[in-house]
């Protein structure tokens, strides 16, 4: 079982990695055991692993939906991430070896008819790759299995859109000096380009969150008032007056007979 929970929580991870789930996004245990044609509890288990990971977390009323943050928490976590795998370019440029390193310059390569053509998906592929090939050469495979994860749960907030050509190739030519550097065995220099690569990412996906944040606020602010404007106004009944109001309105000489 354990198999089959690591294979779903494999293909789980992918589909939030890649924009299919989206932040926010209920992972309804059922639904998942029918579409994997598997029982609950390798499905189960799965969403346990993915939240260990940081990808997903339990909500009361809602269930488990994929993780959702703060721009504070992505701020900090685009900060390790950017010095750690900018760390990582620095020691594979000094241990990995002369066919690793063959290997990450045909990926690259392989990239640029997907730059050129703008095959969106293609390419995301071959980045995906190229940053495990970095991250494999490192030689260290706490240091990578961290990096990674950390990557994972960052990629719903790093995704390229269609129409967004331009930063296509901004991205591939700052892995072309990744790249190089590492091929050459420079460090330092490989550490600066790929400190320099996340962090324009990095401040891509703060803006875009920001704005997600503010449109959603002005939505519900929206909603709310839509709310209060269409629920209907009850006419308050004529409040009756107090039995000493009415004693007070009778005359005085009838009060007296009365007392009589």
């Amino acid at each position: 079982m354990t198999t089959i929970a690591n294979r779903i929580q494999s293909l789980i991870s992918e589909q939030i990695i890649s924009g299919k789930f989206k932040p926010g996004t209920r992972l309804d245990e059922r639904l998942l055991a029918q579409e994997f044609n598997v029982s609950r509890t390798p499905v189960r288990e799965a969403l346990r692993q993915l939240a260990a990971r940081g990808l997903t977390r339990v909500l009361p009323m809602r269930g488990v939906v994929v993780m959702e943050i703060s721009v504070k928490e992505l701020s900090e976590i685009l900060h390790a991430y950017c010095e750690l795998e900018a760390m990582c370019a620095r020691l594979a440029a000094e241990s990995m070896t002369a066919m690793e390193k063959t290997e990450l310059e045909y990926i690259h390569e392989r990239s640029n008819e997907y730059v050129a053509n703008g095959e969106l998906d293609k390419y995301l592929e071959a980045n995906r790759e190229l940053h495990r090939l970095i991250l494999e050469g490192v030689h260290n495979a706490t240091i990578s299995r961290m990096v990674g994860d950390m990557r994972g749960r960052l990629s719903p907030y790093r995704q390229y859109h269609p129409e967004e050509t331009d930063r296509l190739a901004v991205s591939h030519d700052a892995h072309k000096d990744i790249v190089e550097a590492i091929v050459q065995g420079q460090g330092e220099r490989a550490y600066l380009a790929m400190r320099a690569h996340n962090a324009h990412l990095g401040n891509a996906a703060l803006r875009a969150l920001r704005q997600a944040k503010e449109a959603q606020a002005t939505e519900e602010a929206e909603e709310r008032q839509t709310t209060l404007t269409a629920r209907p106004v009850r006419k308050r009944a004529a409040a009756k007056a107090p039995p000493t109001a009415r004693v007070e309105a009778e005359p005085r000489a009838r009060r007296a007979k009365k007392a009589a």
